[in-house]
């Protein structure tokens, strides 16, 4: 199924859920807020949260700086 990252294209299998996509695209790590249809889901949902067909996924890292 088709999904967008970032508003680029992908797809993924079906009842693939958000923690399956981040560790897919190593990002499972500190620094990084992710929200689904535009609604920021909480790191303790990523594994339960099974994406659907036309989900908008936005991926945000935080950057040290000044």
């Amino acid at each position: 199924m088709k999904i967008r990252i970032n508003n680029q294209e992908k797809l993924i299998d079906e009842s693939q859920t958000l923690g399956d996509l981040m560790t897919e695209l190593q990002m499972k790590k500190p620094g990084i807020a992710v929200a689904v249809n535009q609604r920021v889901i909480n790191r303790m949902e990523w594994d339960s949260l099974v994406l659907k067909e036309n989900d908008d996924v936005i991926i945000i890292k935080a950057a040290c700086g000044g």
